[in-house]
């Protein structure tokens, strides 16, 4: 009886440790907002751990570029001064496929930002990336960015 009742707890006791653990789609999305708080802050640690070295990235704009060439550039950017508009980011309507150690993410993304008059202005791209997990840590291998256009006015 006292075997039981020992085999009973631990069964308990790991079902409930299995419980708490991320799921892998918790993990991607944390792993999105974060990149999308550090890319509105220029982050060179977010995009270095975000993006793969291997990236294959294709702009809004139809250009191709890979890691090297956003680490370059996000290292060189001019740091924001006091009348510099803010940019913040978010990703809706997430949606986020997972087919062993590789995944495919895809959101709309908004793009805030908020000039020195207090204006806004609102950017929308719909962004679908590919992540691998290799050595226990997800990253983006290759990722797509379209444009979504601006409501025509009438």
């Amino acid at each position: 009886m006292k075997l039981l009742f020992t085999c009973i707890f631990l069964l308990a006791g790991a079902f409930t440790a299995f419980g708490q653990q991320k799921s892998e789609s918790q993990i991607l999305t944390e792993l999105l907002d974060e990149f999308l708080t550090g890319a509105g802050a220029n982050a060179v640690d977010i995009h270095d751990r975000f993006w793969a070295d291997d990236l294959i990235y294709t702009r809004a704009s139809g250009q191709r570029t890979g890691k090297a060439e956003i680490m370059k550039s996000v290292r060189s950017a001019p740091r924001p001064g006091p009348d510099s508009p803010t940019t913040v980011y978010s990703a809706v309507d997430v949606q986020i496929n997972i087919y062993g150690d590789t995944a495919v993410v895809a959101f709309k993304l908004v793009g805030k930002t908020i000039k020195k008059d207090e204006s806004t202005e609102t950017s929308t791209f719909y962004n679908t990336g590919t992540f691998v997990k290799r050595k226990e840590r997800w990253q983006a291998v290759a990722w797509q960015a379209t444009a979504i256009p601006k409501p025509a006015e009438n």
